[in-house]
């Protein structure tokens, strides 16, 4: 006769989204020592397990929870300020903002994204580096999300202001202090990279130093690529290649990179991605405006992408609402031409929001995927609502229609992050009311 195990939480009678990316009906999740033990029936589960916490999960589906690839923690004060403007909006709006933020705004702003991030289905984001990173790192472990951070780079830029800009030692420095103080903290769930905030704005001597650097820590490092045209020409005219023939050109792309946004790229430079195992982010609702990704050529290719949002100032923290939108742009821009309306499946671009942050990320063997010894980090939704029911495909619904207040519930690492739409971790009253007050400074601060 079995013996009754004893386990930390049970989620019951929910349906699951399986490693394969198809729905699993009447099931119940096992989980212990913050990792998924065991994905069976309801039935086997109640007889195997015993927990004192359980989750009802009835007409709730169970899935990874969402990885956001690319964003701005920094960013979160600008949201619905960048919209409708002309071009070159890092040079009149986000500089101004981002050189006039000060350590509290910091946090506020870390602490709204976080937030925003809950209620939002994402466990795990990609920060691409601003200032005061510590402040970040304090409200992620607040929080209880999972973080990749780093220090915003830049040395070199007519328009990037003296308090943007800092020595290479320095730079190295900052990053290396915030390496030391967060990585792997939380238990593991915070961990500290490096990076370029563009090729415009760091010298080839400084790239050079963040690769070295990072290879000396065994951490990975992310760049802003192939996301401007004017970036590409200050290549072509400064070095006579393209951005990612002039980082292969210095010989540093032999460890883990991850190319954010992506958009203007050579059928050489998809070459060189391919070669080096180079990880793509893309970021539907913010690349749209600046051009049309090649993702069916990479995927092609074999290139792994995940999805990023760009940070609040870009149409929010939503990647139910990027899913939309790529799904839209993939079908319009390369399928409609060739009369090819599943360029770009829905289970593709699911796949892509959870394994494809975790593989930009590096946490491919811990997070991504509901999988027995992977991490417990799912996120609940909420099935039982006009806009979900019935269907004849939950896969291709969970994209189409599902949106940010349809995730009922999180968990990571096996802790209850949000329960019924409650965020347990963060004070949500507090922390709107202290990020309005605090945008308002900065915005008059900057001048913007």
């Amino acid at each position: 006769m079995n013996q009754v195990k004893e386990c930390d939480l049970i989620i019951k009678n929910c349906s699951i989204l399986t490693s394969e990316f198809t729905v699993q009906d009447d099931m119940s999740i096992a989980i212990g020592d913050k990792k998924i033990i065991a994905l069976d029936s309801s039935f086997q589960i109640n007889k195997q397990y015993n927990s004192k916490t359980t989750l009802d999960g009835k007409g709730k589906l169970l899935m990874p929870g969402l990885i956001d690839a690319h964003m701005h923690t920094n960013q979160q004060f600008l949201r619905g300020k960048i919209t409708d403007e002309y071009p070159m909006i890092w040079t009149r709006i986000m500089v101004p903002y981002e050189s006039n933020l000060d350590e509290d705004a910091v946090y506020k702003s870390a602490q709204l994204s976080c937030l925003e991030m809950i209620k939002s289905g994402t466990t795990s984001f990609v920060d691409a580096g601003g200032s005061y990173m510590q402040k970040v790192a304090e409200s992620a472990l607040q929080a209880g999300l999972r973080a990749t951070l780093t220090c915003s780079t830049m040395n070199t830029g007519e328009a990037i202001p003296t308090s943007m800009k800092f020595s290479e030692e320095e730079l190295i420095e900052q990053n290396k202090r915030l390496y030391d103080d967060f990585h792997q903290a939380g238990e593991g769930k915070i961990n500290i990279w490096f990076s370029l905030r563009s090729i415009i704005t760091c010298t080839p001597s400084l790239i050079m130093r963040i690769f070295e650097t990072a290879k000396e820590l065994n951490t990975g490092v992310q760049a802003h690529m192939n996301e401007y045209t004017n970036e590409i020409s200050f290549c072509l005219e400064r070095y006579q290649k393209r951005p990612l023939e002039f980082l292969e050109s210095l010989g540093v792309l032999d460890q883990p990179f991850l190319s954010a946004h992506s958009i203007l790229l050579s059928d050489n430079e998809i070459d060189i991605v391919n070669k080096h195992n180079i990880k793509i982010a893309h970021c539907p609702i913010s690349n749209s405006g600046k051009g049309f990704t090649k993702t069916p050529t990479l995927l092609h290719k074999g290139v792994s992408i995940g999805l990023g949002t760009d940070g609040a100032a870009h149409a929010g923290l939503s990647l139910f609402d990027q899913m939309k939108v790529f799904k839209s742009l993939m079908r319009a821009y390369w399928g409609t031409p060739i009369f090819d309306p599943v360029v770009m499946p829905s289970k593709k671009i699911l796949e892509m929001a959870t394994l494809g942050g975790a593989k930009a990320s590096l946490q491919e063997q811990h997070i991504g995927t509901l999988e027995i010894g992977k991490k417990a980090d799912l996120i609940a939704i909420n099935l039982n609502q006009p806009h979900m029911q019935p269907t004849q495909n939950l896969v291709n619904t969970l994209v189409e229609s599902a949106t940010s207040n349809d995730v009922s519930d999180m968990i990571i690492d096996g802790s209850i992050i949000m329960k019924n739409r409650e965020v347990l971790t963060l004070d949500e009253e507090k922390i709107m009311f202290e990020s309005k007050l605090s945008a308002a400074k900065i915005i008059q601060k900057a001048g913007i």
